[in-house]
């Protein structure tokens, strides 16, 4: 069983863990097809093979061994589905699995395209700054419900800040950790992905943006898609380079899964927070399948 990051452990090491595991897992990611050793990829990393061992155990719950695993049946996943698309696959598998599915447990509501086109005049966002197994993470909510979430690099909480306050410039956002933190808690813990209690997200945008990140949600977790096959499934076809650019849009990251979309090709591209964090998140939730 995988356990997110606790809200309670001092953010120096959750900062440390993540730098330590996202040098080994763009390492993997790299070197996956021939099979890298424990040795090998703490070398890669720069520090001894029990301390990584330990690292990794303590970040995902797994060793670096199983975690590798997991990351090479996701690429065994696509090249045996290249008989159908992507999202037809995912569909197929529906929405049952030995996991249990985050998105499931998701309600959302979009708020009026007037709000977003006013730069969220007469909106009052808190933001605040929270551990989370993909490094340091910032949160912006609503009264209604969680509205935001990324991921801060290098320490530089200004501009992940900026980022945040540059989608609704017009809104007033006031730091609250301690409104903020629950919806970061129940976002990383699986153990709070329940049925009956859902997370509620609250949708700011266009009213296409909202119907692609409405459709975001459909992709069953751990399972991917295409650009093409996104558009598809909102009856565009030819619309997906304005599909691609709604989902590099995304506010809420993780919760509404952008990082599940991927090129025709089955490359990993574009993420808003960095393809090694993308590569981090779908082998965490590859190894939480398989926990």
């Amino acid at each position: 069983m995988l356990h997110a990051v606790p809200l309670d452990e001092p953010h120096d090491q959750a900062a440390n863990d993540y730098d330590r595991v996202r040098k080994a897992i763009a390492f993997i990611s790299q070197e996956w097809r021939r099979q890298p050793n424990l040795d090998e990829i703490a070398e890669a990393v720069g520090i001894s093979a029990s301390h990584l061992h330990a690292v990794f155990r303590r970040w995902s719950g797994l060793s670096p061994k199983a975690f590798l695993q997991a990351v090479t049946l996701d690429h065994a996943r696509r090249l045996l589905k290249d008989d159908a698309s992507l999202l037809d696959a995912s569909l197929e598998l529906g929405l049952s699995g030995p996991g249990r599915l985050h998105d499931l447990f998701v309600t959302h509501e979009a708020m009026s395209p007037g709000e977003w086109k006013t730069g969220g005049a007469g909106l009052t966002l808190s933001y605040g700054f929270h551990p989370s197994p993909f490094g340091e993470a910032i949160a912006v909510v609503t009264d209604h419900g969680l509205a935001g979430l990324g991921f801060v690099d290098d320490g530089d909480r200004k501009a992940a800040l900026t980022d945040m306050t540059r989608r609704w410039p017009k809104a007033r956002f006031v730091e609250n950790g301690k409104l903020t933190g629950p919806a970061v808690e129940r976002a990383f813990t699986p153990d709070l992905w329940q049925k009956g209690q859902p997370l509620n997200i609250v949708m700011i945008g266009s009213d296409f943006e909202i119907r692609v990140w409405q459709a975001l949600l459909s992709i069953p977790f751990g399972r991917l898609t295409t650009y093409g096959d996104l558009a598809r499934s909102l009856g565009q076809p030819k619309a997906a380079r304005a599909v691609g650019a709604a989902v590099g849009r995304n506010p809420i990251s993780f919760v509404v899964p952008c990082h599940r979309v991927i090129g025709k090709s089955g490359t990993l591209t574009g993420y808003h927070w960095g393809l090694s964090r993308k590569q981090a998140i779908l082998g965490w939730e590859a190894c939480h399948l398989l926990g």
